[in-house]
């Protein structure tokens, strides 16, 4: 894993949250998008070196609306830049994480994505991410 690539922060409403970071970040966000397979809306920020993405549910059977529902707003999840996701992904699977997905999928930001379960990383779902070419 190269460096933390972004933080996750579940939100009720990407309408409502927008300003409040933008004006807490003291920048725009220069980015909407939604992944349908996922049922999430996207917005990102960029502060400095640090990225922030907002998710918003589209759906309630969305992975974002049963988290929030269970344990309300807030961060979601930490992503960590890999190089060869395909080869992160089996070298985690050696040494005994469980992720969500055999293979890696297309997620926001022009990223190829996969999540370690987090029954498997003390409570903290982290995603890898690799720049799509």
């Amino acid at each position: 894993m190269e460096k933390i690539e972004h933080l996750g922060i579940a939100v009720n409403n990407l309408d409502e949250a927008i300003p409040l970071y933008e004006i807490l970040l003291n920048t725009s966000c220069y980015k909407l998008e939604e992944v349908e397979r996922e049922g999430v809306k996207t917005a990102f920020f960029q502060n400095g070196p640090n990225k922030i993405e907002l998710l918003e549910a589209t759906h309630p059977d969305s992975p974002i609306a049963k988290f929030i529902a269970k344990k309300g707003e807030g961060i979601h999840h930490i992503a960590f830049a890999v190089s060869d996701i395909k080869a992160e992904m089996k070298r985690l699977k050696e040494a005994g994480f469980n992720l969500l997905s055999d293979e890696p999928k297309l997620g926001a930001d022009n990223k190829w994505v996969a999540f370690l379960h987090p029954k498997s990383t003390k409570g903290v779902l982290l995603e890898l991410c690799q720049e799509r070419d």
